[in-house]
């Protein structure tokens, strides 16, 4: 006897399909597209055949679908998370850069504010093992800045980060997935 799909049921399948998403991010994109419209179809299909909590039960649970997904996509064990290393390494890159600059304007701006019409160099350490050195030099209150980049410590310090919060190290050589992929092949 088929089911009637309520709005509810329906908003319980997205939310379902939602939350397998969110765990599928490291797929390439039409893989992970694939794999949402065709688990929403199923349960949409499901629910009109035995309803709506009886398709999400049988759903089971979205973070080990995910995996095994994950694991028909890309091979059995961890995996390295991409977009998250993506993500952080940009928006680290944009905040640290956000407040270096705000930290050498500051000491600009302290400058002029001191004394007004100022003429002169004034040099600023900047932030200790984050920053080089800011020069600025001001003619009648006008200044202009020279200096503040990245040091090789905060580059490093990005990278090992960057490498850490997306877990890069489980990145497999290639010549390891062709031993693998050799090996696993039926003679």
């Amino acid at each position: 006897m088929p089911h009637a799909v309520t709005v509810i049921d329906r908003l319980r399948i997205e939310r379902a399909v939602w939350a397998l998403d969110q765990r599928l991010y490291d797929l390439p994109r039409k893989s992970r597209v694939a794999k949402r419209r065709e688990v929403r179809e199923n349960l949409l299909t499901a629910a009109h055949d035995i309803g709506a909590a009886d398709a999400l039960a049988h759903l089971g649970n979205s973070r080990q679908l995910a995996a095994d997904y994950l694991a028909a996509e890309f091979g059995e064990g961890p995996q390295p998370f991409w977009v998250a290393a993506a993500t952080f390494a940009v928006t680290a890159q944009f905040l640290l850069t956000w407040i270096l600059s705000e930290a050498a304007n500051a000491f600009g701006d302290g400058i002029v504010a001191s004394k007004p019409g100022v003429s002169g160099r004034f040099t600023w350490s900047g932030i200790r093992y984050l920053q080089d050195e800011v020069t600025y030099t001001f003619v009648h209150g006008k200044g202009s800045s020279v200096g503040g980049a990245w040091t090789p410590l905060a580059y490093i310090a990005w990278i090992v980060a960057t490498v850490l919060v997306g877990r890069l190290w489980r990145v497999k050589s290639r010549r390891g997935r062709r031993k693998t992929a050799t090996t696993s092949q039926p003679a």
